[in-house]
């Protein structure tokens, strides 16, 4: 009884229609079906409970005359015996006549009725099929597109009804997939170029000493030295490819933390770099509560620090600061440096892009910093904009929700 219950499910699915359109098709039927029995059923009561008017005679001084009662017979005091049979069996006669007729009606109205649930059906199928026309078309286009070809459009055209909307809402998710796949091609290319690099010049390294036979010990430290630097940017290189991807992958973990406890930690990684370049720091620091995994947003401070002094002039200066504005807390960061077009202002946040589009350059940086910065912050439900000055520079805030909102 047990194996029988586990496979009811399972027979009804195989007994119902596997298609939408026999399944409207016998929906079209079944309510034509029922709405005619349903009237059929509303005509013969009416006309079984109706009645009938009939035209009898009253004798008055021995002489015929009609009388105009309501239905039945109306009999006068004078009629004969006889003639009482004779409205006796007219009665009886009028009973198995209305029983005759309405016999009749059900026979003839069972035809008529299953002669149009056979039209509804034929009508409903070939309704149904003009009705899921766009839809199959939407799904022969949709089945067509990949990753070859994934800028077709549906493009459907007509009125504003449902199949309208459903064909505009898969053109804006064919359109977000096309940015997507396309920033991800750029980003394999890119990744994949950034790693090519330094393996074909530790390759040439190691060539080129290993095929001089007059190399020198010193020659082979040099080489040694080189090598295990490039072995170290392609190290920072993957582990922020890594962080890019922990990011991009969401949050796992959200525990309160403090922006100003984080920027005062992050300002210590750069501090050669800084004396370097006699760079001015201004930092103002307020308690700025927030949410989050400690280490991703530690992560975002650094990089945007990092990217503040890698990228400034010689004397210029650095301005940090955290506060809680309008229920967020914000991180701010800006720095003096070379003129950035405020078109280009945007494009610094794609992986492996700086300043003017190039994608590489000898300073040492990949160009991912930013780009974390913003998987970082879209992980958090964070904001970020950016804003590039006129005497040169960038100015960044980062406005995350605050600590309680932000643990909900």
């Amino acid at each position: 009884m047990r194996r029988l219950d586990l496979f009811r499910p399972r027979l009804i699915s195989h007994l119902l229609p596997r298609t939408v359109r026999l399944r409207l098709t016998l929906l079209y039927g079944g309510l034509f079906v029922a709405s005619g029995a349903v009237l059929l059923t509303i005509t013969y009561l009416l006309f079984r409970h109706s009645t009938g008017h009939l035209v009898v005679l009253n004798y008055e001084h021995g002489r015929p005359a009609p009388s105009r009662g309501d239905s039945g017979v109306f009999l006068g005091k004078q009629i004969p015996e006889e003639m009482q049979s004779f409205a006796r069996q007219a009665r009886e006669q009028a009973a198995r006549d209305r029983a005759g007729q309405l016999h009749q009606l059900l026979v003839q109205s069972g035809i008529a009725l299953a002669i149009m649930m056979v039209v509804s059906i034929v009508l409903g199928w070939l309704v149904a099929g003009r009705a899921l026309r766009p839809l199959r078309t939407m799904t022969t286009t949709i089945q067509r597109i990949s990753a070859r070809n994934v800028h077709e459009r549906l493009a459907v055209h007509g009125p504003r009804d449902e199949l309208k909307d459903l064909a505009d809402t898969v053109d804006g998710l064919l359109g977000r997939l096309e940015t997507a796949l396309g920033a991800h091609k750029r980003f394999v290319a890119n990744a994949a170029h950034e790693l090519r690099t330094p393996l074909t010049l530790e390759h040439a390294l190691l060539e080129e000493t290993l095929t001089d036979r007059d190399a020198t010990l010193a020659a082979f430290r040099a080489t040694s030295q080189r090598v295990l630097t490039i072995s170290e940017q392609q190290g920072r290189l993957l582990e922020a490819l890594l962080t890019l991807a922990t990011s991009e992958r969401g949050l796992e973990r959200r525990e309160p933390l403090d922006l100003s406890e984080l920027v005062g930690q992050a300002l210590l990684a750069p501090r050669p770099e800084v004396d370097r370049l006699g760079l001015r720091i201004d930092v103002r620091t307020l308690p700025a509560p927030a949410a989050g995994d400690p280490a991703l947003v530690e992560r975002l401070v650094v990089n945007l620090i990092d990217n503040a002094v890698r990228y400034n002039v010689p004397g210029g200066r650095l301005e940090v600061g955290t506060a809680i504005e309008a229920g967020r807390a914000v991180l701010s960061v800006y720095n003096t440096g070379p003129v950035v077009p405020p078109d280009q202002v945007d494009g610094l946040f794609a992986p492996f892009q700086r300043l003017g589009g190039r994608t590489a350059r000898g300073d040492g940086g990949h160009g991912l910093g930013l780009s974390i910065v913003r998987a970082i912050a879209t992980a958090h439900d964070a904001t970020v904009t950016a804003h590039a000055s006129p005497e040169g520079g960038l100015d960044v805030q980062v406005r995350f929700p605050s600590g309680p909102a932000a643990m909900e």
